[in-house]
C-alpha cells in the first residue's frame, strides 16, 4: 500500500493504475468519435461567380419535331372543325370582346368593388388579343424570327439587343424571356402597339421582372438608351421599307458606334432598297464610312406555317 502525504489521503497502487487506464480509454473513444463525425453542413455564403447559367437551346431540334408527331399519333389526334361541343363554346375575337363588355366574365365584382380587385385593369380589346392580328402572318412567326436572329448573332443571356419597331412584342417577347433583365431595348412609334406590349403582353407572360427598356419615339432617336450601351444585335423587321432612305441612313449612322465591333450584327428584313437604290459601289462606300460591312442575304423557314423570312446582315469592321 502506498502512502501519499497530500492531505492524508491513502490510495492503493492498483486503484491508481485502473484510474489512469480508464481515463486513457475514455480519451481514445472521444478522439475517435470526433474524427469520424460528418463534416459541418452549416450554410456558407455563395461565391460571387458560383452560379453558372447553362446555355439554353434556342431552336427546335429534329428530335423535338419527332416527339410532337409521336404524341399526335399516340393520341390519335386529327384536326377537327371548331364547333360548339360539351364544355367548349368557340367565339371569334369580336364575339369574345362583346361577351366581355356585356357579361364581364362568369364571376366578377360589381360597382365600386370592380375597381378594387384588379391591380392592372386591361382594356377588353387587349384581353381578347386583337393585336395578334395586326401582322400579315400568324403571331407564331415571332418565334421563327427570334430563333434565326439569336443563333445568327450567337447571343447569350448577357447579350444586349435593340429592336427598331418592336410593335406589340411578337418577336420581342422571346428575346425578353431569353435575355438577362434590362438587356432588351426597343424603339417604337405606335402608341396602341406599345399599350398592347406593356399593358397586356408583358404582364400576361410573366415578364415584368425582366424590365425591358421600351421607348416611344421616332426619327431614329436613340438618345434614351444610354450613350455607352453596346449591342450584340440590332435588328429591324419590316421597318426600314416604310421609312425614307435618308432616315434609314441617319439611323445607321447613329447606331454604328453602338454595335459591338466585329462580333455584333445588324439584321434588316425584306429588302435593303435604301442601299440598292444608291448602286453597289456607292452603298459600299457609305457603309465603309460608317465602319459597317455588308455580309450577305439569308432566308429562314417558319416552323409552323409555309413561310420564309429574308434577312440582310451587316457587321461593324472598325473598333
Amino acid at each position: 500500500m502506498a502512502l501519499l502525504p497530500s492531505k492524508g489521503v491513502v490510495i492503493s497502487v492498483p486503484a491508481l493504475v485502473l484510474s489512469v487506464t480508464a481515463a486513457a480509454v475514455l480519451l481514445l473513444v472521444l478522439v475517435s468519435t470526433l474524427s469520424s463525425s460528418p463534416p459541418c453542413t452549416c450554410p456558407t455564403p455563395p461565391k460571387a461567380n458560383s452560379i453558372i447559367r447553362s446555355k439554353e437551346r434556342i431552336s427546335t431540334s429534329a428530335e423535338d419535331i419527332e416527339w410532337v408527331k409521336s404524341q399526335i399519333e399516340a393520341n390519335g389526334l386529327h384536326m377537327q372543325q371548331n364547333v360548339l361541343r360539351k364544355g367548349i363554346n368557340p367565339r371569334t375575337r369580336q364575339q369574345q370582346l362583346q361577351d366581355l363588355l356585356q357579361f364581364k366574365g362568369i364571376s366578377h365584382y360589381e360597382g365600386e368593388e370592380g375597381n378594387n380587385h384588379t391591380a392592372l385593369p386591361c382594356p377588353g380589346e387587349l384581353l381578347v388579343e386583337e393585336h395578334h392580328s395586326n401582322y400579315g402572318e400568324p403571331w407564331a412567326g415571332g418565334r421563327d424570327v427570334f430563333e434565326f436572329l439569336a443563333e445568327s448573332a450567337h447571343l447569350t443571356p448577357d447579350s444586349k439587343v435593340l429592336e427598331i419597331g418592336c410593335g406589340t412584342l411578337r418577336v420581342g417577347l422571346h428575346f425578353i424571356r431569353y435575355l438577362d433583365p434590362g438587356h432588351y431595348h426597343c424603339l417604337e412609334r405606335d402608341e396602341l402597339s406599345l399599350m398592347a406590349a406593356i399593358r397586356y403582353e408583358l404582364p400576361s407572360q410573366g415578364l415584368l421582372f425582366k424590365r425591358p427598356l421600351i421607348v416611344r419615339g421616332e426619327d431614329m432617336d436613340f438618345s434614351k438608351f444610354g450613350s455607352d450601351t453596346m449591342y450584340s444585335l440590332i435588328y429591324a423587321s419590316a421597318v426600314f421599307l416604310h421609312m425614307p432612305d435618308k432616315l434609314v441612313w441617319i439611323g445607321l449612322e447613329r447606331l454604328a458606334g453602338r454595335l459591338k465591333p466585329f462580333e455584333g450584327r445588324i439584321f434588316v428584313s425584306h429588302n435593303i432598297k435604301f442601299c440598292s437604290r444608291l448602286g453597289g459601289e456607292e452603298c459600299t462606300k457609305r457603309l465603309n464610312n460608317l465602319g459597317l460591312q455588308y455580309r450577305g442575304k439569308h432566308t429562314h423557314d417558319s416552323l409552323l406555317f409555309n413561310h420564309y423570312e429574308i434577312w440582310f446582315e451587316f457587321s461593324r469592321v472598325k473598333a
